[in-house]
């Protein structure tokens, strides 16, 4: 989910609109995620209800990095999908 620069993310096939959505996402991924991020210097936070934003602050070498080590996490944790 998102708007603007501010965004969520879920695990779930279905869309998350309303609290019952959220509800039906899987927190046990987003755990997974949150370590195999943190292993790879990626300081997401804690919980799947906070917000990540995007700002002028981060470089195109951030985003970049922040990228490829998201990719790598959900590699590493694919298995929970």
């Amino acid at each position: 989910n998102r708007v603007g620069s501010m965004l969520s993310r879920f695990f779930t096939t279905a869309p998350v609109e309303n609290w019952e959505g959220v509800q039906r996402a899987r927190s046990d991924v987003y755990r997974r995620l949150f370590h195999a991020l943190l292993e790879r210097g990626v300081y997401f936070a804690p919980s799947p209800y906070e917000a990540l934003f995007l700002s002028l602050a981060h470089t195109e070498e951030d985003v970049g990095q922040t990228v490829e080590a998201v990719r790598q996490a959900l590699f590493a944790v694919r298995g929970a999908l």
